[in-house]
């Protein structure tokens, strides 16, 4: 009967470990990192739009326009922008999506230009493109954005899809590129009695006029199916690894455990 006790004792330790402590694929301990219950992504940059960061820290806004934005004067010229905002640091670990989730993109811009013409080649509306280290995971054009100098929210929901689900380490942290080009506004008030220099704002996550300026990234908790590392080169994060997190261990301790309480229960009746 002690065996017997002794070897139960043993099995609930070991099950209880394994199941209580899953192995998580974000640093969850540094707050520029994404994790389950830190999955919000905010924007940071230069007030002349020279530079562009993101993190998970809504707090840090080190080196980020005190204004809260960035913006950029053109003249009556051609009002064009082309703007990559990466992610300060690299990932310290793997980022896995619900593969039934939605990314949800939200950046404030503020446009003042004029509107392109059919025999204009050099136009562009505003276009979000979502990368995954160097691959385009997803591009969308928003021609509805005003061009009058009126802030703009732009909300962009993007389902996960299989390009999406595992954002690898070191290699693969989410960029958003931003990009827009038309013609100067020129009509007949302007150097009269308006001022009709073009301009192109893009605000940031400490702004003070409201405009939301954040990714949230549906971060699951998973663990990696390959401990020796086979598929952690980028070449198949198409797919989440599968099973529970430790199942399997547990799965094998739970046997071991039954065969240990069997064996007990002979020796107690011989």
């Amino acid at each position: 009967m002690q065996k017997t006790l002794v070897a139960l004792s043993l099995a609930f330790f070991l099950l209880s470990s394994v199941v209580a402590a899953p192995v998580s694929a974000q640093a969850a301990s540094d707050p520029k990192q994404p994790s389950v219950d830190n999955p919000h992504m905010h924007f940071w940059g230069t007030g002349d739009l020279s530079s562009c960061w993101t993190h998970f820290d809504s707090n840090d806004s080190t080196g980020s326009s005190e204004e809260g934005f960035g913006e950029r004067s053109y003249g009556s010229g051609q009002v064009e922008i082309s703007l990559s905002c990466r992610m300060q640091d690299n990932l310290k670990e793997n980022m896995y999506l619900n593969p039934n989730g939605t990314i949800l993109i939200e950046v404030g811009v503020n446009i003042f230009s004029g509107e392109c013409d059919n025999e204009q080649g050099n136009c562009q509306e505003l276009t979000l493109t979502l990368r995954r280290g160097n691959l385009a995971v997803a591009s969308q054009e928003f021609p509805a954005v005003s061009v009058d100098g009126d802030d703009e929210q732009i909300r962009w929901e993007l389902p996960v899809d299989r390009n999406m689900t595992v954002w690898n380490k070191s290699v693969e942290e989410p960029t958003l590129d931003i990009e827009f080009s038309k013609p100067g506004y020129n009509g007949i008030e302007c150097g009269l009695f308006a001022d009709c220099t073009g301009t192109f704002r893009f605000y940031y996550s400490n702004n003070q006029d409201g405009m939301d300026a954040e990714v949230l990234w549906p971060v699951v908790n998973i663990t990696e199916e390959n401990p020796e590392g086979e598929g952690g080169d980028g070449e198949d994060s198409g797919s989440l690894p599968g099973g529970l997190p430790g199942f399997g261990l547990a799965a094998g301790l739970g046997s071991l455990a039954l065969a240990a309480v069997a064996g007990s229960s002979r020796l107690s009746r011989d």
